[in-house]
């Protein structure tokens, strides 16, 4: 598709603010490798999360100077330096689809409902809220612009600042990256599909069991570009988009069994991805896989559905319905919580995506 349609390029001037709540999500197909300017090298799809969310606030204000700052940043009402990079590449990477935010200066707070570093996808709720902030902007010069327009570019830039931030926006769950399974995907923004998903999905569980809360020995984006010349690249691509179509049947027919075979073999292969790099880097630490067995051993033995998912870090995210929620916290609670940092975890479930406050 072309993305001249994504460049709004009217001068705009005044003063103007707003405020937008993004949540993270979780991946049940992982994406992993990009290609181009933040391209996916294979579709993925994810639960769109309800109370981790990434609340920000923006104020647009002219700058007199081009020397003047062009943002600054507050993160829990603090000034947080080390985010600066992260935020300028993502202006750097925006400004040619909407170039009038070159005679702005910036004001950003931001803040989430959960501890930063804690598992959860904060990069991805952090920069969805940001370019929902943004597209905002935008939209006061859009008077026909709808919701649904709104929402496909700001999913676009979120996606310039992190990958999976395109997933981000809407819920409860969203698709990114080209794919015959869904006709309306592309690699460009995140899609809500508009299949009727089995009602057992629309409330479903996901506890985040929080291993290890310090920074990951590889970044995430050095484990993508790890993928460039990866010897299972291609099978593992074909891999992403064969368990995409089946987890679609899953989803839409309610098969939980199918459901969490597909989930856990994504979780596993995602790391085994990672082992088998050049140079290979291990992200799951013993209590990561002590949790597995566990969990494996729980369902064998009550027949319950609870499965677990990974992103590429040592956390573990417990899926299950609201049905089995008591059981399964019981269980948690008397039997994994011993392998958690500090006895830490997070319980949250399936949400509908981003709103403005």
């Amino acid at each position: 598709m072309s993305t001249n349609s994504f460049v709004f390029d009217a001068s705009i001037e005044g003063h103007f603010q707003t405020q937008w709540q993004a949540p993270s999500n979780i991946a049940l197909i992982k994406y992993w490798g990009k290609h181009g300017q933040q391209l996916p090298q294979n579709p993925s799809i994810s639960f769109t999360l309800s109370q981790c969310v990434t609340t920000t606030k923006v104020s647009f204000s002219p700058r007199e100077e081009l020397n003047d700052k062009h943002f600054e940043f507050l993160f829990d009402q603090k000034k947080q330096s080390e985010f600066y990079p992260k935020i300028q590449l993502f202006m750097d990477r925006i400004m040619p689809y909407f170039p009038a935010l070159e005679g702005h200066s910036l004001s950003i707070s931001s803040q989430n409902s959960f501890p930063h570093s804690s598992g959860i996808a904060s990069s991805a709720s952090a920069m969805a809220a940001m370019a929902l902030c943004i597209v905002d902007f935008e939209r006061q010069f859009h008077s026909d612009w709808s919701m649904e327009a709104s929402f496909q570019k700001a999913s676009f830039l979120a996606r310039l600042g992190s990958g999976s931030a395109a997933r981000s926006i809407s819920g409860p769950l969203m698709v990114w990256g080209q794919s015959d399974v869904f006709p309306q995907s592309n690699d460009h923004f995140a899609i809500a599909p508009s299949e009727e998903w089995h009602h057992i999905f629309h409330d479903y569980q996901d506890t985040v069991l929080i291993v290890d809360k310090g920074q990951k020995r590889v970044s995430s984006t050095v484990g993508h570009k790890l993928m460039q010349g990866h010897p299972f690249a291609t099978q593992r691509i074909e891999q992403a988009n064969t368990h995409l179509k089946q987890l679609k049947n899953a989803l839409t027919s309610g098969d939980l069994e199918l459901f969490i075979y597909l989930t856990e073999a994504e979780a596993l292969s995602l790391h085994a991805m990672m082992m088998t790099s050049s140079p290979s880097f291990v992200l799951m630490q013993p209590n990561t896989l002590a949790i597995l067995q566990k969990v494996w051993d729980y369902r064998a033995q009550t027949g319950l559905p609870l499965c677990f998912t990974l992103d590429a870090g040592a956390n573990v995210h417990l899926l299950y319905p609201l049905k089995d929620r008591t059981p399964i916290l019981d269980f948690i609670q008397k039997e994994l919580v011993f392998h958690c940092q500090q006895g830490q975890y997070i319980e949250d479930q399936v949400g509908n995506g981003a709103k403005k406050i």
